[in-house]
């Protein structure tokens, strides 16, 4: 498949969309009624679909008996720790395999046209990117992730956590349901501006960004900090009016869902003519310069809050305004403060 029809290719082999990066239309006033009629089915398909799917799946097959669960137990934990270590295996494994060991569709869409697992380096355990990042991922990400789901099971099966019925409570569930990627959009924008301060970046989010040139297993390759900041968006099913399958929802919707924002491809080719968007493009820009796109355009909060960058030639502009004004400012406090000095 020929993906200078999508986008360019610079002389290092690097691939850029042709169209820059939008946000959603929901947050548009006055509102575009046919603009969100246009975008509703990509808000559903085919990652939110997957995840809410995932959920379903375990709290059928996978999850223990209500009883159980009013419990705490070594045993069901570790056979929530082993299935989540499966799963992650399974999925991030897939898109690793297909797009990084097999490289079947070699460098075509992908941001960076460089393998992580051409070059060492030693930020890394082991100085490879990939060892280092499946390290964390199952040492401390899976098993904060199952740390968390045990104690959310717990709290809704011994009543600590609202648990409403499907049947009783279709239309307040499925707006819960409905809003699962927003409030995982919320969480993740102030989580992420948090630890973007420099005392945590330098001992807790510098982790997550050595992977400069992301690939599927640098997605849950954080400091456990982070990880405990990232999945606790599941902790607000403790107030709102929802039960264990959302909560599932959105605890997968954080661990699986971390995988589109991180794959480093634009589009993954299915078979003959076939493309999925991984919608990462955003995501990918904020690993390469570090200060934009706290967020992923769902809600528009790094245009409000003036960090946006979309991957055109005036997004690249404001940027460096941006660190222009900031230099200047770093410059004037400095001045003022040698003066203080001086006058002492």
């Amino acid at each position: 498949m020929d993906d200078l029809k999508y986008g360019t290719r610079n002389k290092r082999g690097d691939w850029a969309p042709n169209k820059p990066v939008e946000t959603a239309p929901l947050f548009v006033f006055p509102p575009k009624l046919l603009a969100i009629a246009k975008w509703l089915p990509h808000y559903f398909f085919p990652w939110n679909v997957i995840f809410a799917a995932s959920a379903v799946a375990y709290w059928a097959l996978i999850i223990p008996s209500v009883e159980t669960l009013q419990t705490l137990s070594v045993g069901w934990a570790l056979w929530l720790y082993a299935v989540n270590a499966a799963c992650v295996f399974l999925f991030y494994g897939a898109f690793e395999l297909h797009l990084y060991v097999l490289k079947r569709q070699e460098n075509r869409f992908k941001y960076n046209g460089k393998f992580p697992a051409d070059q060492k380096n030693n930020v890394f355990w082991f100085d490879r990117q990939n060892v280092d990042n499946m390290l964390r991922t199952f040492l401390s990400g899976v098993t904060i992730w199952t740390g968390i789901e045990v104690v959310m099971l717990w709290a809704h099966a011994n009543g600590y956590a609202p648990w409403l019925s499907f049947s009783e409570n279709p239309w307040t569930l499925a707006l819960v349901a409905l809003v699962v990627p927003v409030i995982h959009e919320f969480h993740f924008f102030c989580i992420h501006r948090l630890i973007h301060t420099p005392f945590l970046y330098k001992w807790v989010h510098s982790v997550h960004h050595n992977s400069v040139n992301p690939s599927p297993w640098s997605s849950l390759s954080m400091h456990p900090v982070e990880h405990i900041l990232y999945l606790g968006t599941a902790f607000y099913h403790l107030i709102l009016p929802s039960n264990p399958i959302l909560m599932l929802y959105q605890l997968h919707y954080a661990g699986f869902g971390a995988i589109p924002g991180h794959v480093g491809f634009d589009k993954v080719e299915v078979g003959e003519d076939k493309l999925v968007d991984s919608h990462a493009y955003a995501h990918y820009l904020h690993h390469k310069y570090f200060e934009v796109n706290y967020g992923d355009a769902l809600i528009p909060l790094d245009k409000w809050f003036g960090t946006w960058h979309d991957g055109s030639a005036d997004g690249e502009a404001r940027m460096q305004e941006r660190y222009r004004k900031r230099k200047e400012r770093l410059s004037a406090r400095k001045a003022s403060s040698e003066l203080q000095g001086a006058a002492k």
